[in-house]
């Protein structure tokens, strides 16, 4: 007769212990087990950076994004858990946002998609863009956490894998606002007073898109969002058009400069937009939602600032 250590660690050895803790992925899963279940319908090698050269790590516990720091396992597991969950029980969580044919068209195109994190029934949307110096998107860490907190608080949340250019980036966000519109009363969702969320060069897609609009970007022109939510990203331009925008930094970030950034909210401010930054003594590029850190809570603040610009 097997020895109980002897099944806990064959269960490992096949990725994690499903049978005893009920969860399908645990810290000792590995990513390609996830990219691969049959659960995705072929969408799960989008879970992960499709460039696997900005990718360390072989299991969810080890999963390493350039760039990024303090990567939470728990986290991993928990992500990856809520959309197999998610999916299992029968409920779409990959959308995409261009047609078979216009992928027919662009190869690149089949790279893209928007997860669906979903909140309440007819609640407000936010749409999350990951950061990776528009190399890669570090979903895992800049947008997923961010879109299931927000669904947890009833908020409906996307989060968008997109083409890592800074041209297609913001084609591709804009295509998603545009789908988004096109498809609230299928989803569930509304899209009055919408928010862009982003980190890094998610954060500067965010603050383009949001200022120019979708229709310089080859969409129809859609309403600028209730409110941006930017961490962690170097840019200076202020042009006078921009939404109200909550901001977010680490003295210790050696990518994007908090003063640049402190410098354009002042800007943004001075044009009569309201605008808020928090400077946290020390952080590093990429803490994401900050986990452990002094940053903890502050997606709790940026929402506030997200619902002051609507009156709620």
């Amino acid at each position: 007769m097997r020895s109980m250590a002897s099944i806990w660690l064959a269960l490992l050895a096949v990725g994690g212990m499903a049978s005893v803790s009920g969860q399908a992925y645990t810290a000792s899963t590995p990513i390609a087990h996830v990219r691969d279940d049959a659960v995705f319908g072929g969408y799960g090698r989008l879970v992960f950076p499709v460039d696997e050269g900005y990718m360390g790590g072989s299991t969810l516990g080890t999963l390493r994004l350039a760039w990024y720091n303090g990567i939470d396992s728990d986290e991993t597991v928990k992500i990856t858990n809520y959309l197999h969950d998610e999916a299992a029980s029968g409920r779409q969580v990959f959308y995409d946002i261009y047609t078979d044919e216009e992928k027919r068209q662009d190869s690149s195109k089949r790279d893209t998609g928007l997860f669906f994190f979903k909140g309440n029934k007819g609640q407000r949307t936010a749409i999350v863009n990951a950061g990776g110096g528009f190399a890669y998107v570090g979903a895992m860490q800049d947008s997923f956490p961010h879109a299931l907190a927000l669904c947890e608080r009833g908020y409906n949340a996307f989060a968008l894998i997109y083409r890592p250019n800074a041209d297609t980036a913001c084609q591709d966000l804009s295509r998603a606002i545009a789908f988004l519109y096109s498809h609230q009363a299928e989803l569930g969702i509304s899209m009055e007073d919408y928010s862009l969320w982003g980190g890094s060069a998610g954060a500067r897609m965010a603050a383009w898109v949001g200022t120019y609009g979708t229709a310089a970007f080859g969409e129809r022109q859609l309403p600028q969002p209730a409110a941006v939510i930017m961490e962690y990203t170097g840019l200076g331009e202020v042009t006078g058009g921009e939404p109200p925008t909550y901001a977010v930094v680490g003295t210790g970030d050696w990518i994007a400069s908090w003063r640049v950034m402190e410098r354009r909210i002042e800007r943004i401010k001075e044009n009569g937009t309201d605008a808020e930054i928090e400077v946290f003594d020390g952080l590093p590029h990429g803490f994401g939602l900050g986990l452990h850190t002094i940053a903890e809570g502050w997606i709790d603040r940026a929402v506030a600032f997200w619902m002051r610009q609507i009156g709620e």
